[in-house]
């Protein structure tokens, strides 16, 4: 059964809205946190942690909804127009990517995660191909590749604890 935006009940805004709370005070400590590996572009991604537990205990509506409230707000607190579009470009393909593994059964959820960060990159990048019309960025996907790779494991285990502690 679909909802209009009118219909939605309020356990839904309530959980929606406290885990897009938690996700952006996680996005705020990883902007204040003096991380710099000198890489341009590399990121923890902490925040995923709460779309990754929204998606699994709660399902792929509050899972977008949950990190399009993030990417947007966040955008417009500390990262800008710019960092909010490479954001959600990214974001799109990775809850894609995420919802379609996490169907097949055939992955962990650090797996999942794991495919998600490299594909949240790979989305980064054709956003930014797109703006500055020049496909040579490609060369860069490698070093966000591994980065993708370790975040997205990272991410994937604290997500999965948190998920067997919420059992």
């Amino acid at each position: 059964m679909t909802q209009s935006p009118r219909s939605l009940s309020a356990s839904f805004v309530a959980r929606v809205g406290l885990l897009a709370s938690l996700a952006l005070i996680f996005s705020y400590v990883e902007a204040i946190i003096p991380y710099n590996p000198g890489i341009p572009g590399i990121k923890l991604g902490i925040a995923n942690v709460v779309t990754v537990i929204a998606l699994y205990k709660f399902g792929v509506k509050d899972a977008v909804a949950v990190s399009v409230i993030r990417i947007v707000i966040a955008g417009l607190l500390f990262n800008g127009l710019f960092g909010m579009l490479y954001s959600l470009s990214g974001a799109a393909l990775s809850l894609i990517g995420m919802t379609a593994l996490k169907k097949t059964g055939l992955f962990s959820v650090t797996g999942v995660s794991m495919a998600a960060g490299v594909l949240h990159n790979l989305g980064q990048l054709l956003m930014a191909a797109a703006l500055i019309e020049d496909l040579r960025i490609f060369f860069y996907f490698p070093v966000l590749l591994f980065s993708g790779i370790a975040a997205g494991i990272l991410v994937g285990i604290i997500s999965t604890l948190v998920l067997r502690a919420l059992r």
